[in-house]
This record gives structure tokens, sequence and C-alpha cells, in this order.
């Protein structure tokens, strides 16, 4: 149901005139035009913000950002947001990220520093697979692929939400990028993955 508020809300913030850096409707408002509860339209906004496309500012209100510079932002937010079904390709997309990633920092023959940040990670009651990932993608230097992944799992929280963490998996996976045993980083992020699938059918 989000998604079809989002769209309306979008829709809102087009008819109103309002640019980048105006302040939108509040959540109040925004559930009496659309005639929706203000738990939907907080879900909504929720959802608008983790794209990077409008921000909160405490005491203030919402306001919709200037993502000008941006235009991937936009672009991949418009995709993501389209209809439900596009999930399935978030996922897939994740996927294909995470694996371009890893194979790159096997290529780069990462510092022994970002090692140790992951393994550190895997003992921190804060490990999170995301967390993980978000060191990966730091230690490959590439700041385009850091942004993409960042926005792709930014908006895959809001409804992937379980998932199982095998730690041992994680440590045979720091161990062969140490190694730089491409194929084996691979194999085992697959059956990372494969469990994060599996995790999110219920």
């Amino acid at each position: 149901m989000y998604i079809e508020i989002v769209k309306q809300i979008r829709a809102i913030i087009s008819q109103d005139g309002i640019t980048a850096g105006d302040k939108i409707p509040s959540e109040r408002e925004l559930s009496d035009r659309l005639k929706v509860g203000r738990s939907s339209v907080r879900e909504a906004l929720r959802a608008l913000e983790l794209l990077g496309l409008i921000e909160t500012r405490r005491g203030e209100g919402t306001y919709l950002k200037d993502f000008t510079e941006h235009h991937l932002v936009e672009l991949l937010g418009t995709f993501i947001l389209e209809s439900e079904a596009k999930k399935v390709d978030l996922v897939e997309t994740k996927f294909e990220l995470e694996k371009t990633l890893l194979q790159l920092l096997v290529v780069k023959n990462t510092s022994s520093i970002v090692m140790e940040q992951l393994k550190d990670l895997l003992t921190s009651p804060h490990f999170t697979h995301d967390e993980f990932f978000k060191l990966v993608s730091v230690g490959t230097e590439n700041k385009l692929l850091q942004r993409i992944w960042g926005l792709v799992s930014t908006y895959s929280q809001t409804f992937i939400t379980n998932l199982n963490l095998n730690r041992t998996l994680y440590e045979r996976l720091i161990y062969s990028l140490e190694q730089n045993e491409t194929n084996e980083v691979l194999n085992i992020y697959s059956q990372i993955f494969s469990k994060f699938v599996d995790s999110n059918k219920t």
C-alpha cells in the first residue's frame, strides 16, 4: 500500500510546485489530503528519506532534498518505487553488486587494515550483513559503487528484516579474501546469500 502512497506524495510535491529546499506538507496534512492513516504516510515518508529524496530536520519539518548533482539517486529511487514487483529486481541487484564488490576487493588486494576491520566487526554485537559489506565497499575505494550499493542496501532494509547470520561463513569469506581466492570467495558468498534469501521467504 505504501508504494501507492509514495507515488501520491510525489504527485503532491509536483502539483504544489515544491522544489529542492522547500518544506513539504506535514504528516498530518498529507494524511488528510490523501485520506489515509498517519502510520501509512509515515512509512511512505521513511521510504523517500531512505532514498535520499527528502530530509527531516528536527523541530523544523521535512524538506525536499537537492539531488540535482546526484541523478543516480533520483533514477534508482523512482525505479525502486514503481511497484512491489521491483523488490525481486532489488534483491537480484544487491546480489550482483556484492559479488562485484568482493571481486574488486580481491583484484585490488586490499590492505590488511580493511581485513582487520572486518574481523573486528565479526566479534561485535553490532555485526550485520550490511555493516560487513559497508566495510567491503569502502575497501574497494570505488565511490560510485559505494553509492549504488548504499542506496540499494538502505532501501532493501524496508522489506528485508529477517536474516540469520552464520558468522562461520563470514570468517571463511574473510580468509578467502586474504588469500585472493576469487572462486572460493564467490562460492562462499553464494552460500551466504542463499541463506539470506531463504530467511526472508517466511
